[in-house]
């Protein structure tokens, strides 16, 4: 880039980013933050003008992520190993993230009144280690109405699956370890395979929490319900989701389970 002027070299860079397969987010994020520095240098008098003069470079909405059909998300359920199941159905009608999931114990889920309680995250770090930690914020500390119509696989799972005893994990592989997202990730993948679902859909577990809670709010929930059901972090969902109702929560879990027992019925026709 010798020889080039500073706007040119910023728009060079920006392009090789690209064409080496960066994210559009972390691109856009690298672009604001050198944006920054080049404005406080023009402030302290050190160049004149800002060479980050790319539109919209620093902006980063996100592509919409794919979601499951009702059948889908059944298949993938019967398809996945039966230890995964569960997970499965959690993930969309419950709108668990992965980390939320595979750090649920027994007495997380009260079937008496089927609710389930996020308390925790179990997080993978650089070197392998498995943590369980607070979510990112209180927001994700929170009850979750189940769907009446899982009650049957919760107490199929917590007969054949989970660990013993109160505190024992309800989810663990084969050999009784903590499941990696990696490793899972084939195992989801080899499901989408027999459920005949394209790689080139993109679809991963975390899109079921999108999918689910699409559903939600198909089935009349509002902002303040949504927001309080599936644990949003930032500041300003955490202003809206405290007044939310847990009786609403109940008739957002009611109208999931509508939806099982229409997919099961059919299923058996």
């Amino acid at each position: 880039m010798i020889g080039m002027g500073k706007a040119q070299r910023i728009r060079t860079w920006r392009a090789d980013r690209q064409n080496a397969g960066d994210g559009k987010s972390t691109v856009a994020k690298t672009y604001r933050i050198l944006h920054a520095i080049f404005a406080t240098a023009v402030d302290d008098d050190l160049i004149r003008r800002n060479p980050c003069r790319i539109k919209g470079a620093g902006q980063d909405k996100a592509d919409e992520r794919p979601t499951a059909t009702l059948d889908q998300v059944f298949g993938i359920a019967e398809a996945i190993q039966p230890r995964y199941r569960l997970m499965i159905l959690l993930a969309a009608f419950a709108q668990l993230r992965f980390g939320e999931l595979i750090a649920l114990r027994r007495n997380d889920i009260d079937l008496a009144k089927m609710e389930l309680r996020v308390r925790r995250a179990t997080a993978e770090m650089q070197d392998g280690t498995q943590i369980d930690a607070d979510p990112k914020s209180e927001a994700g500390k929170r009850p979750i109405s189940l769907p009446e119509g899982l009650r049957g696989d919760i107490e199929v799972h917590l007969s054949r699956y989970a660990q013993a005893g109160p505190t024992g994990r309800l989810f663990v592989g084969p050999q009784a370890g903590i499941p990696r997202r990696r490793n899972f990730n084939r195992i989801w993948h080899a499901a989408l395979k027999v459920v005949g679902i394209p790689n080139e859909t993109d679809l991963h577990l975390h899109d079921l929490r999108h999918t689910g809670s699409t559903w939600s709010a198909q089935s009349g929930a509002t902002p303040k319900e949504l927001m309080a059901r599936i644990g949003h972090s930032n500041t300003r969902a955490a202003m809206i989701y405290q007044h939310a109702s847990r009786h609403r929560d109940d008739t957002i879990a009611a109208a999931l389970n509508a939806l099982i027992v229409e997919a099961r019925s059919k299923a058996n026709e």
